[in-house]
């Protein structure tokens, strides 16, 4: 069997495929002489049905069977053999009258539709210039940062006299809607931080002013985005007993501090800190780096892409960007654009991937960039380690599972890649502060 190909228009490929019928015969003809010596049927004995017998009763079936293996052997092979490179699954359209095939009076004549890699060059990453911003940790950022974590681990003392903002109010409430109290709507010994923002809203103002010992009714509404269906926009009241009232007691920076929170000394939480700061410079970083690397790169380049790969990629997207919508989570700029201005957008972005892509595997590919076993291992177990207490079976599901591995492969593929490419390029480091790092992160 040959792929002849009979039509070629940008990166769309059609081969038309044809194995005879007497092949086809033989091929079945073969099956049933594989089968019969095992095969045992009444009124026969073991292993001496006639050929012609098996024939009539399973020779359709074993053909369907032998037509979906000719059909992908011969697809697998013929692809191979001619060195095409494709960009997505090939799709077959069978011609033949299958019903004639299988009855051994027709050729087996199928078309093969195949999206092909594009034939392209990569630009020298050589003449890449780039400039790589980092900033350095400053004692003042570790003393904010030891601020900050001493301000979310204060403690909060009984006060006397009414709750006030900043507050914290120990409460058993029961909610209600229309006079019926709802399933998940009731509490004993809630702690509820005024102005923290952690309950519906109006709940937490409502209980300003109150007091220990007192009961309080509060009226609020449940937002339309609530993650309850049932409740969504729905009015309840709460029938609250107020238990405790607390104010905010300072805490100190001191070794207490460092013990409560897992650290043996004040210095050992010190130095944590500044590791965790150098870390997030780090990786923001690369993160920038990587990010003009790829502008360069994007705008270097201009060659026809796949359609599929570009529609998948675009319905991925879109479907994310349709559940943020619909959860109200879209961005003010994103959000007051009509669904076409998005459509348009976010294609531009799914071509940007796709080209990318293609860019990076080439790249590896022209300059033997892999990983090793060990790469993949240690990719694999940090996928593993998001999974507690599952860890084995879901390193087991990943391992047995190629798509599964591939999935852990890409993203250790690209960093491999970019590594590579922020080699050659020119790298001219600059020296910003930590604000200036993290500007424009939105992208």
């Amino acid at each position: 069997m040959e792929l002849i190909e009979s039509q070629a228009e940008g990166l769309s490929r059609v081969y038309r495929v044809v194995a005879s019928a007497a092949d086809l015969q033989a091929r079945l003809a073969a099956k049933i002489e594989e089968v019969r010596p095992k095969m045992r049927l009444n009124g026969f004995r073991p292993g001496k049905v006639p050929p012609a017998h098996i024939r009539k009763l399973y020779g359709p079936s074993m053909m369907q069977d032998i037509i979906n293996e000719t059909v992908q052997k011969s697809t697998q092979e013929g692809l191979a053999r001619e060195n095409v490179r494709v960009a997505s699954e090939p799709r077959p359209e069978l011609e033949s009258d299958i019903n004639q095939v299988i009855a051994g009076q027709q050729d087996l004549a199928f078309k093969l539709h195949v999206e092909v890699m594009p034939e392209f060059t990569p630009a020298d990453v050589r003449s890449v210039s780039l400039v790589k911003i980092v900033a350095p940790v400053s004692e003042e950022q570790v003393e904010t940062r030891l601020a900050e974590l001493a301000k979310s681990s204060r403690r909060f003392a009984e006060k006397d006299g009414p709750a006030a903002e900043g507050d914290q109010v120990v409460i058993d409430f029961i909610g209600s809607i229309d006079g019926e109290a709802f399933e998940g709507g009731a509490a004993t010994d809630a702690s509820v931080e005024i102005g923290a923002g952690r309950f519906i809203p109006g709940f937490e103002e409502q209980l300003i002013g109150a007091a220990p010992g007192e009961e309080r009714t509060l009226d609020v509404v449940f937002p339309d985005a609530y993650p309850v269906e049932r409740l969504k926009g729905k009015a309840a009241s709460f029938a609250v007993t107020v238990k405790a009232v607390k104010a905010p007691a300072e805490t100190e920076i001191d070794e207490a501090l460092a013990q409560d929170v897992g650290f043996d000394s004040l210095q050992a939480l010190r130095s944590a800190l500044r590791d965790r700061l150098e870390q997030e410079h780090s990786a923001q970083t690369r993160l920038r780096a990587k990010r003009a690397l790829f502008d360069k790169l994007d705008a270097l380049h201009d060659f026809p892409l796949p359609p599929g790969m570009v529609n998948a990629e675009f319905d991925q997207i879109w479907r994310q960007l349709s559940a943020d919508r619909d959860a109200g989570r879209l961005d003010a700029e994103d959000a007051s654009k009509s669904e076409e201005e998005l459509r348009i957008e976010y294609r531009r972005i799914a071509e940007r991937r796709v080209r990318l892509g293609l860019l990076l595997a080439e790249v590896g590919r022209r300059n033997d960039v892999d990983l090793t076993q060990e790469e993949v291992r240690e990719g694999l177990i940090a996928q593993v380690r998001r999974f507690p207490g599952q860890e084995q079976s879901i390193y087991d599901l990943y391992v047995r599972n190629p798509q599964l591995m591939a999935q852990v492969r890409a993203p250790l593929y690209e960093e491999k890649v970019v590594d590579f490419m922020l080699e050659l390029a020119q790298v001219e480091t600059k020296t910003v502060s930590r604000e200036e790092l993290f500007a424009d992160d939105e992208a």
